[in-house]
């Protein structure tokens, strides 16, 4: 899978170079050294926390019409294993005044309706840890609206592989800048239906005052199978003070619970250093677990 991953690379890289192609390498490089309680006693490893590397780019069509395409691979760089590459967000599409729409593999739109709420995407307090739903589905047709006066939208249709399958949806819709650059507001409602063999619904809001982001998500999560309905809620906050910003996230799930606490350094334009504690309390047959962390991500 390595060798796959980097060849292809390496051609698309080539070929775009030859057509003189605009084309885009990007990537994320997030390591930590990390202290960890499992109920077993503690124990310490690196963990690379979804690092990843990507091509991505366009290229004028005739009619108003751009391809778009995106290749991304996650990558293992503190193991060595036989899934040291795995797939990410892949995909070729088109955009033009009609929107966008996208082929391949891509994030529902439910998971992308969080926009930046999650304080600690990527790791252990990810809110994927307690909530279903953060699903990057295969076989995936996506489909984002035209922004107009703030509102969009995105829709995610997963084909069945398989006689015995089901389709699936996903849809968000949407108000506001996650970036909360251009308005100091975003909100979003999103909906599965049959994904990943869950329904789930999602509401989410983000707001900065005085500088610091708020945030809050309420989740609705139903396993189709046994009928089992869960609900959840989540808020967060940073609080940036020159380079330094402060963090910090509360999420549950009926009486399971999770806190985060964090603090980020930005020691240059790409780079930044991290330390993080989180804590969770479950009301399972699941020991309860704690984590400590250190490290350090590069974009590039």
């Amino acid at each position: 899978m390595n060798k796959t991953a980097i060849a292809v690379a390496m051609m698309i890289t080539a070929t775009a170079a030859v057509n003189a192609e605009p084309i885009t390498i990007y990537g994320l490089i997030n390591v930590s050294a990390q202290s960890g309680d499992e109920g077993e006693g503690r124990f310490s490893e690196l963990k690379s926390n979804n690092s990843r590397f990507g091509l991505k780019g366009d290229y004028a069509l005739d009619d108003g019409l751009t391809l778009v395409y995106q290749l991304e691979w996650g990558v293992n760089v503190s193991d060595s294993s036989s899934s040291n590459v795995t797939a990410r967000n892949q995909y070729i599409g088109l955009a033009g005044g009609f929107g966008e729409v996208r082929l391949g593999r891509h994030d529902t739109a439910l998971k992308m309706s969080q926009a930046k709420i999650d304080q600690f995407n990527d790791f252990e307090g990810d809110l994927g840890a307690l909530w279903e739903a953060e699903v990057r589905a295969n076989n995936s047709i996506s489909y984002f609206t035209p922004v107009i006066n703030g509102f969009g939208a995105q829709l995610t249709y997963i084909l069945e592989d398989s006689a015995d399958a089901e389709d699936a949806y996903s849809a968000a819709l949407f108000y506001g800048d996650e970036e909360l650059k251009s308005i100091n507001f975003y909100a979003s409602v999103a909906l599965d239906a049959e994904v990943d063999g869950y329904d789930a619904m999602r509401l989410s809001t983000q707001t900065k005052i005085g500088g610091v982001k708020l945030g809050a998500i309420v989740q609705r999560q139903e396993e189709i199978e046994t009928g089992l309905e869960q609900d959840g809620w989540l808020v967060s906050a940073a609080y940036p003070m020159g380079k330094t910003e402060l963090k910090a996230q509360y999420q549950t799930l009926e009486d399971d619970n999770s806190v985060s606490v964090g603090v980020d350094y930005k020691a240059g334009k790409n780079t930044t250093l991290f330390a993080w504690y989180s804590s969770f309390n479950l009301d399972t047959p699941e020991p309860d677990r704690d984590y400590l962390a250190v490290g350090i991500k590069h974009r590039f």
